[in-house]
């Protein structure tokens, strides 16, 4: 299997539980649902490691009780924390607020600034993938670029993301795009760019080349919990790609992690898709 290394946020999520869909000016009640290990790096890692692969991650959290329990959390669970940075000040909850119908608004605090130091040797790693604002992620591309796959989620800004293949949804396309989706694609994943893939929820999912579209439909399931539903697609994405997949063949892995993502009631991947994986 690979040797996969993400740079992307590791989180302690609070789960708040609606009990009725939100709606401005309105009063809410609420169900506590705890605590849980959250962020993309969890959310992607997770699945990954169930898949049989070497998972690393990079990315920070504060030096406190919080942080300790979330890289002893992610650690417990298979994922390489020897790269997690640890910052002075707190590790601050993300704040899930979901409703009956199982969607979720997310609340989070201003993350402080987080700058990537010196690149690991990448001849070690199959494949690199970007999730997170930190600084330094544009030369860690460029030098990844040559030697392992670099996958890279659009970035809420049109800043660059270098990479061969670049990922986004249609809401993150909104109001950004007025040009051919291939043209605005290279535009942030540069000259390497082979593959950029928009997905559209139920709508499946399409695959913007040079030269063509294609499209791969979403795998039916009856929704849950959204949270981290974009994360199990990339991680189902990456895990099929490492395994010498076609682009629409690895899009359906993805679609079939996405399905089991928004059938549990948690943001990383539930036991359906370990035992998925396992058979």
């Amino acid at each position: 299997m690979a040797n996969i290394l993400l740079v992307a946020n590791l989180n302690c999520d609070r789960v708040l539980i609606l009990d009725k869909p939100l709606k401005t000016g309105g009063r809410f009640h609420y169900q506590d649902g705890g605590q849980r290990l959250g962020g993309g790096g969890a959310n992607t890692g997770l699945g990954l490691v169930w898949a049989g692969h070497r998972v690393a991650l990079v990315s920070q959290v504060g030096r406190d009780e919080m942080g300790d329990w979330v890289i002893a959390e992610a650690s417990t669970q298979g994922l390489d924390c020897r790269l997690v940075q640890r910052r002075a000040g707190n590790t601050c909850e993300m704040l899930l607020v979901m409703t009956p119908d199982g969607e979720r608004t997310i609340i989070r605090p201003q993350r402080p600034v987080f700058e990537l130091s010196v690149p690991p040797k990448w001849q070690h790693w199959d494949a690199l993938y970007f999730n997170t604002s930190a600084e330094g992620t544009v030369s860690w591309a460029k030098t990844a670029l040559d030697h392992c796959l670099v996958i890279a989620q659009l970035a809420k800004d049109d800043r660059p993301r270098p990479c061969h293949v670049l990922l986004a949804s249609v809401s993150d396309m909104h109001g950004r795009c007025d040009v051919a989706s291939w043209d605005y694609g290279v535009s942030i994943g540069g000259e390497s760019l082979r593959y950029f893939v928009v997905t559209d929820g139920v709508r499946g999912a399409k695959v913007y080349t040079r030269d063509d579209v294609q499209h791969v439909p979403a795998v039916p399931a009856e929704v849950v919990d959204t949270t981290g539903a974009g994360d199990a697609y990339a991680a189902g994405l990456i895990h099929g790609l490492c395994a010498g997949k076609t682009i629409t063949e690895a899009m359906a892995e993805g679609a079939i992690w996405a399905a089991f993502a928004v059938a549990t009631d948690s943001s990383i991947p539930g036991e359906a898709l370990k035992h998925y994986l396992e058979g």
